[in-house]
């Protein structure tokens, strides 16, 4: 840690813009990095694991893969399914990038998994914002700031995350429904007390993912009825990994954050919904300003998730008062400017 601390120190003194980076997974996303590279990848390792209290604190380098592993050997998981597109995802890219896969609109995201951190900021400092017990975590923490902010904040060194056991078993059913029926049907679903953890919509299929008991699962299958899909496992992971045959291709994936309810979004190009509704996935040659406009009738924005072109910019435009408040957050944590200079958005 002495290191990134020093190389900190002497960027700040020389004024040199740093990129963070760790597996280097999410290099791709957000807009291009620039700046001298500050590897984290050596600061690794579990710090502290307590299964009883569902809390374990890792080293911002520390891969997806290992603390998956240890987590399942001991009956438990990452309650937020992140993503991991590639074998080197790290806990601190996908805490920056706040990544969460299908099961986020039915078991919260990656910040609402996050109990506290560890922090490097732009003064050199090391700050611990949180805790390690889910008791000691009261009202908006700190913490949380930094899960989505792409290092713009600062360093995380190491995260403390709450997980959960994982479900006995688990089973997928299918119904053949167009995209509207299929976002009224997940919407009046997620109102009842069924075991779903994902649902989906692509191709005019809609997709549930039961998960629970024995009893409790064919309890819902057989209120739900629908087709039971023998390659459930395998349609979850392609889409939490964008291995699915929609997310290929040179034309741009956009992805949409909307109420859960709002209706097909007239757009041109293929799509697909995940999250119940609420992420609306595109891929579309139609111009960033239209995409966005839609977007934002609908109530929500749109993000350019992968393209060859970002000119356009990746996220949505903020407005005035929402950008002067994200410039005094990243003013109070890096007032030099030397993290991920524009990672997010030019202006800082």
């Amino acid at each position: 840690m002495q290191a990134i601390i020093d190389q900190v120190h002497a960027a700040i003194a020389a004024q040199t813009p740093l990129q963070i980076r760790a597996g280097g997974s999410k290099d791709w996303y957000g807009n291009a990095p620039t700046g001298q590279l500050l590897d984290v990848s050596a600061h690794s390792g579990i710090v502290e694991y307590e299964p009883v209290e569902l809390v374990l604190t890792a080293k911002a380098g520390t891969p997806l893969a290992e603390i998956e592993a240890v987590l399942a050997a001991n009956g438990q998981m990452l309650s937020f399914e992140p993503p991991h597109y590639g074998a080197h995802a790290t806990l601190g890219g996908t805490l920056a990038c706040g990544f969460a896969g299908p099961r986020r609109a039915f078991a919260g995201s990656a910040r609402d998994a996050l109990l506290g951190v560890q922090l490097l900021d732009g003064r050199g400092d090391v700050l611990n914002f949180g805790g390690k017990v889910i008791k000691n975590v009261a009202g908006y923490d700190v913490s949380r700031l930094m899960a989505g902010a792409m290092g713009t904040l600062g360093v995380i060194l190491q995260a403390s995350l709450k997980v959960l056991p994982r479900p006995a078993q688990e089973l997928t059913l299918q119904f053949e429904l167009d995209q509207d029926n299929a976002i009224l049907h997940m919407n009046q679903l997620a109102g009842l007390p069924l075991p779903i953890s994902a649902a989906a919509w692509v191709g005019g299929v809609m997709m549930l993912r039961l998960e629970g008991s024995g009893p409790g699962i064919h309890a819902a299958q057989v209120k739900l009825g629908g087709e039971v899909n023998p390659h459930g496992a395998a349609f979850w992971l392609a889409a939490r990994e964008q291995t699915a045959a929609l997310f290929g291709g040179a034309t741009p994936l956009w992805r949409l954050s909307v109420p859960s309810s709002t209706p097909p979004i007239d757009l041109p190009g293929k799509q697909a919904v995940t999250w119940g509704g609420a992420q609306r996935w595109l891929k579309s040659d139609a111009p960033a300003g239209h995409i966005r406009s839609a977007a934002a009738e609908a109530g929500g924005h749109a993000t350019l998730f992968r393209a060859a072109d970002k000119s356009a910019g990746v996220f949505q435009p903020l407005p005035k008062a929402m950008l002067a408040l994200h410039q005094r957050l990243k003013q109070q944590f890096d007032p030099h400017g030397i993290f991920n200079r524009g990672r997010l958005y030019a202006e800082f």
